[in-house]
């Protein structure tokens, strides 16, 4: 009997809601001699009533999910692209839609970086998942590797706009996106 009162001591301790929070819990022995554990006061019978005051924190470390941190961890997503066109928008919104948190790296804006990372291939988008390698776009090939690295197939919290690089010397900065009329997250530009 004093392991199921114990066993459930434990369970409505954590069942707690996951914020600070102090809850009262009361322990006695009642009127057969058993030991009862409960946050509601005693019945006026009780004997050695003790009163403990149960505080419960927990710290929010990230606002995405377990699945995707592991995947961000094991799998970072580094694109090269700039404002190649409707292939670069594409694979912008692939990324967002199913938030994919990326780094957008401009080939322009760093030249040298491109191409130690691309082999002196001049072709974009060119992405990185983890280790693995992919030039050009086609969505299928990107989901697959996507699928592959553990990342959900659609976004699994409000999708986060992703911070274009600045522009290459000597080039405007491209005008924002413009905010969609329908509430949905507008892909990156």
């Amino acid at each position: 009997m004093k392991i199921i009162t114990v066993f459930i001591c434990s369970v409505s301790i954590l069942a707690v809601p996951a914020v600070a929070t102090a809850t009262n819990l009361y322990k006695w022995v009642n009127e057969t001699g058993h030991v009862e554990w409960r946050d509601t006061p005693p019945p006026p019978t009780a004997k050695n009533v003790e009163q403990r005051n149960i505080r419960t924190r927990t710290i929010q470390t990230s606002s995405l999910p377990y699945s995707v941190q592991l995947a961000v961890k094991n799998f970072p997503v580094t694109v090269w692209m700039n404002n190649c066109g409707k292939t670069c928008d594409e694979a912008r919104a692939l990324l967002n839609r199913r938030g994919v948190p990326f780094t957008e790296k401009d080939p322009q804006a760093d030249p040298e970086g491109f191409k130690k990372v691309s082999g002196n291939d001049r072709g974009i988008p060119l992405l990185f998942v983890g280790g693995d390698k992919l030039r050009g776009y086609r969505d299928s090939d990107w989901n697959t590797a996507l699928d592959v690295a553990g990342y959900p197939k659609t976004a699994l919290g409000p999708v986060k706009p992703t911070v274009k690089p600045a522009a290459a010397p000597g080039k405007p900065a491209p005008p924002p996106p413009a905010p969609p009329a329908n509430g949905t997250p507008a892909p990156a530009r």
